[in-house]
């Protein structure tokens, strides 16, 4: 049994939906949480609860998560907790992949070989345009996220009413030479590794056993985002079992372009037989005023009112500038004037729609002297530098060759850190990455016995696969809302709010435009203290400049910023009632918009 003082100390400044999502004895259960509703401290809190109680064996937990740095940070509460020994956590292709790799390894077989690029074999398949490849790959991934293979590909995009620049029937032709390339070749692509272990599962009673004794106790984080090829490797795993315990939010379900099921939320109780769900409402990340923003953006599917633990702060500010140029301009000069004694610039974050809008911030931060981070953890591995180091080792197969890269890496960070220079010819930015490289290989290094540069690389790939921006030094962050997701910052700037960018000029049925409404909803509840949103009336795009019209979703943004200007009041307490007044007044506005 968990010890009192244990149990007290579990359950210090949580409040009481928290109290009771640790403590509840359900099985399985699902808890909704909110943004900011402390949905971390629950679920590693819980697993800690019962792994002190006895009710689970830390050997034998699983926690999913779909970031690296998610994983990360709960192996880090749990140790802080107090648990003596580790619990497995990881994404769905990191575990996916080390499983693989031990069946393997216990068969005797050769371990699985990660293909590097779709693309580049279906370039080898049928020369054309890199976009038109990548579209083509985006296809096949968008297909197999959704358990889809080559034969149902047509009838599926069509029910789905995609299309293809190529068109359905050449996608799934290729699909079908792509899949009879990879087995000839032995290799997997990273959608492989779920379907294939899942396979292994329902397929062969010796894995299954194996597998299911392994992992008795299963913790899913963001489940919203879990599409259908993880949720049956997550069926495989439990066996009809009950022991599972899931958070998520409806409200941040954003990646169904990617295969996400949002729905898993509103069937867990039917897809879980006996499922119990509780509720996580209460916001202790953002302001009352920011809180009231965001929820404002989700529109009709506002989630009323959402109570918080923080501070009063300042009103949100909505900016329009001239052009893209002028906004990056102002922002830049917005996080200067943000700097004070004792906030870093870590504190701030810009986030966009696209990747390619952060561009013109990165260069103005940098023409402004402000350091910045930028980049998917993904893209890690595509820097020459990083590919250098990986391909100085001889023998990439043998344990002894990959230890010796992790030495020559430690060895070259700590020269550089001693001379107080990132090294000859090694930028700022290759120092972040040559860190975030070696923190990844000893991660590695402490998952798999038998450790290998080619081991190494296909690792690093399913376990980045969906992970932020990579980089330890103290920046303003550059984030799209996508990547921001799970983030959070006091000072948030959500730029590029027009129609065409949010919502996407690509959103077009209603279930994509709900979508962008939510990702909207994503970026502006980032923010802790302080929320600027800002817009163009012009934007380059290419040689000439667009006119730009603000997104349809910024007028119940500025309604929920005129309701709480026009009831703001001197004294503090007013103020608290001014806004809970103006909730009642926002949904009057965004009903007659």
């Amino acid at each position: 049994m968990t010890d009192e003082a244990d149990l007290r100390r579990l359950l210090a400044g949580c409040d009481d939906a928290q109290r009771r999502a640790i403590t509840s004895d359900a099985a399985p259960l699902l808890v909704v949480a909110g943004a900011g509703s402390g949905k971390t401290r629950v679920l590693t809190r819980r697993v800690a609860r019962r792994v002190l109680d006895g009710s689970a064996d830390a050997a034998h937990v699983l926690a999913l998560t779909f970031t690296r740095r998610a994983a990360g940070e709960l192996r880090a509460r749990l140790q802080a907790l107090g648990l003596a020994e580790p619990v497995a956590a990881g994404t769905f292709h990191a575990v996916a992949l080390r499983e693989l790799r031990r069946i393997a390894a216990d068969r005797g077989d050769r371990p699985p070989v990660v293909l590097d690029s779709k693309a580049r074999l279906l370039a080898a398949l049928a020369p054309s345009r890199s976009d038109v490849l990548s579209s083509i790959a985006s296809e096949i991934e968008w297909a197999k996220a959704r358990c889809v293979g080559p034969a149902g590909y047509v009838a599926a995009a069509a029910a789905a009413g995609r299309s293809a620049s190529v068109g359905a029937g050449r996608v799934a032709e290729l699909f079908a030479k792509y899949e009879q390339e990879k087995r000839r070749r032995h290799v997997l692509d990273l959608d492989d590794l779920l379907s294939t272990l899942a396979a292994a599962i329902e397929q062969d009673r010796d894995v299954a056993t194996s597998q299911r004794w392994r992992y008795r106790h299963l913790f899913v984080d963001e489940i919203q985002d879990a599409n259908a090829s993880q949720l049956r490797l997550l069926d495989g795993w439990l066996g009809g079992r009950s022991d599972l315990c899931a958070v998520g939010d409806p409200h941040q379900s954003i990646y169904g372009w990617n295969g996400a099921e949002p729905a898993v939320l509103e069937r867990f109780a039917t897809r879980f037989p006996g499922a119990v769900v509780l509720r996580l409402d209460a916001n202790h990340r953002s302001s009352p005023q920011v809180v009231a923003v965001a929820s404002a953006a989700l529109g009709r599917s506002e989630r009323g009112n959402v109570p918080t633990s923080r501070a009063d702060g300042p009103i949100p500010t909505v900016t329009c500038y001239a052009d893209d140029a002028a906004e990056c301009a102002g922002v830049v000069a917005a996080v200067r004037r943000t700097s004070r004694p004792g906030r870093r610039w870590a504190c701030c974050a810009v986030l966009a729609r696209t990747n390619a809008q952060l561009y013109g911030f990165e260069a103005a931060l940098d023409a402004a002297g402000i350091p910045s981070r930028n980049g998917a953890g993904a893209r890690l591995l595509a820097r020459a530098d990083v590919r250098a180091v990986l391909e100085s080792a001889a023998d990439r197969s043998s344990s002894a060759a990959f230890a010796a890269l992790v030495d020559d890496l430690d060895l070259d960070l700590r020269e550089m850190t001693t001379s107080g220079a990132p090294g000859s010819g090694v930028t700022a930015a290759g120092r972040d990455a040559l860190e975030a490289l070696a923190e990844l290989a000893h991660e590695y290094r402490a998952e798999d016995m038998a450790p290998t540069v080619d081991g190494f690389v296909a690792w690093a790939r399913a376990t980045l696969r969906s992970d932020p921006a990579t980089g330890t030094n103290d920046a303003v962050a550059l984030s799209t809302f996508h990547r921001a997701k799970g983030l959070e910052w006091p000072v948030v700037f959500v730029t590029g709010l027009e129609d065409g960018l949010v919502p996407h000029a690509s959103a077009r049925s209603p279930e994509a435009l709900d979508e962008e409404r939510r990702l909207l909803y994503v970026a502006l509840s980032r923010a802790g203290e302080e929320l600027h949103c800002s817009w163009s009336l012009q934007r380059a795009s290419g040689a000439r400049k667009v006119e730009r019209d603000p997104s349809p979703y910024l007028r119940a943004v500025e309604a929920a910023r005129e309701a709480l200007a026009r009831l703001a009041r001197p004294d503090r307490d007013a103020s608290r009632r001014a806004i809970e007044e103006s909730r009642a007044l926002l949904r009057t506005a965004r009903d007659r918009a």
